[in-house]
């Protein structure tokens, strides 16, 4: 995103903002298509907000959470080690107009908000409780430090982020239109998430996690793709799990093949994966992803767990052992954005804790519940950062939703 603040010919305040979004139909998820435009990518991207309920949610405390993290002597949060959560990739300003339902063109105003989805999990994981990390970098300019600061304000050890003074930080233009799609308007020319060295990393960080998550924007150009593959080789050496939401942007990949070659290239490598039903039909070719069959395609040797979002229905899961499908928690959509990184946030805050759900399939519906109402409470305000539930709101939905 190689646009400066200053070149901005917008009324842009300083709140994070939102578009209004609505559920999908019987079979979609609230979603977008996507498509191209010019160097600065318009796409419609369809989207799989998670939100789940808990049906019969017979006990909460089983589900075990990390308290916050402690600010140290360099104002970034000191980790707890044990079930430190290590986010690596992209953290960008998402532009969102002041006026729902209108397309890019037609909007006169916008608002600038945090995003970046493995930034999101991140703060997702410390609104719940947990120690989380986030390892990436942005440009030496103004929104590359307000990103920085959020981080910080959010109790999320930041001292991974590096800053480039030669690159911007990422921009995106963001938007619901009233047919319900989004537009994505992507500034990456390059930015400076693209730019992240492997000599950049923070290995003894990273060797540190408990669980170390990704997704495949990073793998898209280098020298970024190579400090992604130093990183997760590094973590997987160390023993920490590794988590990958592959979060398909395509409008981003040179094409269709390049994006589906790229996200499998690491599929093997990963021990958690999440991903939506778009997803599904993406990798196999337009199979069916609602096939038990297509999906255990997806499932490679030494995989732990596969997760199947599946927007305001919920999830399905699957393991070596066992699979099976957990509703969703019915709510009043608002603003769909960060609602599939808070269900991620939400199942890694706990196997960070304790990962029992792995092979115990009763703990993991409960922990799945607990995600899918993660999900659930993000869509119900506006923005991604801003919506991401506390533990405490969590937990008190979930009791409402038995009552």
């Amino acid at each position: 995103m190689a646009l400066h603040s200053g070149a901005l010919c917008f009324n842009i305040a300083a709140a994070a903002a939102a578009s209004t979004s609505n559920p999908r139909d019987a079979l979609g998820s609230w979603g977008n298509r996507i498509s191209t435009s010019g160097f600065c990518r318009l796409s419609t991207v369809r989207a799989s907000p998670f939100s789940s309920p808990p049906p019969l949610f017979p006990s909460i405390s089983p589900l075990r959470f990390q308290g916050k993290a402690v600010a140290g002597d360099n104002g970034s949060p000191e980790p707890n080690d044990s079930s430190l959560v290590v986010c690596f990739g992209e953290m960008l300003i998402d532009f969102v107009p002041t006026v729902s339902g209108l397309s890019l063109a037609e909007s006169a105003a916008f608002k600038k908000a945090p995003g970046g989805a493995p930034a999101n999990v991140a703060v997702g994981i410390s609104r719940l409780g947990g120690s989380s990390a986030f390892i990436g970098k942005v440009g030496e300019d103004e929104f590359g430090y307000m990103l920085s600061d959020i981080l910080k304000e959010n109790n999320v050890n930041n001292e991974g982020m590096r800053f480039d003074p030669g690159a911007r930080t990422a921009l995106a233009f963001v938007t619901l239109r009233k047919d319900g799609e989004r537009e994505f308007m992507f500034y990456r020319n390059p930015s400076a998430d693209m730019l992240l060295q492997p000599s950049e990393l923070d290995f003894d960080l990273i060797k540190r996690a408990k669980i170390f998550h990704y997704g495949s924007i990073s793998l898209i150009t280098e020298p970024c793709k190579s400090a992604h593959i130093a990183a997760a080789n590094a973590a997987k050496e160390a023993g920490v799990i590794l988590s990958y939401d592959p979060n398909l942007r395509l409008p981003l990949w040179p094409s269709a093949e390049s994006a589906r070659e790229g996200i499998l290239s690491i599929w093997d490598l990963a021990d958690i994966i999440k991903i939506s039903e778009e997803e599904i039909s993406f990798l196999t070719q337009g199979e069916d992803p609602f096939d038990d069959a297509v999906v255990r395609k997806l499932f490679h040797p030494n995989l732990k767990l596969l997760l199947v979002t599946e927007g305001p229905y919920g999830c399905r899961y699957y393991t070596k052992v066992f699979n099976g499908r957990v509703d969703g928690l019915k709510v009043d959509a608002v603003d769909t954005t960060g609602a599939g990184d808070a269900f991620v946030a939400g199942i890694l805050s706990q196997l960070a804790s304790d990962i029992a759900p792995l092979q115990n399939e009763v703990r993991l519906r409960e922990a799945l519940k607990f995600a899918n109402a993660c999900g659930a409470l993000t869509v119900t305000e506006r923005g991604a950062i801003p919506a991401l539930p506390s533990r405490e709101s969590v937990l008190n939905a979930l009791l409402k939703s038995v009552a």
